[in-house]
């Protein structure tokens, strides 16, 4: 298990690691404006619409940085080794809004200890820390947003799985 600060040294120094960090960035910001973008629409709500609206935006921030290194951003087959353990205990189409905000609030929060260390990181690739200084603010919003639209025991309920997400990606839970 590594912290963020030594995940993020070791992926800002390795090339490779950097690029498909960013593919998955960019796979991540998409797939959450499409997800959420849906919620706001079954729920009929002006919160999760701005969020996914944000998220797409992210995306496209994303895409400019890897097109800044000859590549394309694009929705890629993989694993979703923190999705695959939290998702499949709530259904999208028939949760209610609390229950689904719970998930979201934990995994925006899990997120912002990342976004974080690369927007403080001064030795960061100055584009990738200029990009983050701009999605940090709103990923705090979006954490704060999940977190007000659910309640503390649905939060409780989804913690678990949460925290089986957290090991997939290899985080301590």
């Amino acid at each position: 298990m590594r912290t963020s600060k030594q995940w993020w040294d070791e992926t800002k120094a390795d090339p490779v690691k950097l690029i498909a960090w960013l593919k998955d960035q960019y796979h991540g910001e998409i797939t959450a404006a499409v997800r959420i973008g849906k919620l706001a629409f079954r729920f009929k709500n002006k919160t999760l619409k701005t969020i996914a609206d944000q998220e797409l935006q992210h995306a496209e921030w994303i895409d400019k940085l890897l097109s800044n290194r000859g590549i394309h951003g694009e929705i890629l087959q993989k694993e979703e080794r923190y999705w695959e353990r939290t998702l499949p205990f709530i259904d999208l189409n028939e949760s209610r809004l609390e229950e689904i905000a719970a998930v979201g609030a934990h995994a925006e929060k899990m997120r912002l200890e990342r976004i974080e260390v690369i927007a403080m990181d001064e030795a960061a690739p100055w584009d990738i820390r200029e990009t983050f200084l701009k999605i940090w603010p709103e990923e705090i919003f979006h954490a704060e947003a999940f977190t007000e639209m659910t309640t503390d025991e649905c939060l409780e309920v989804a913690l678990e799985n949460h925290n089986e997400g957290m090991n997939a990606l290899g985080l301590i839970a």
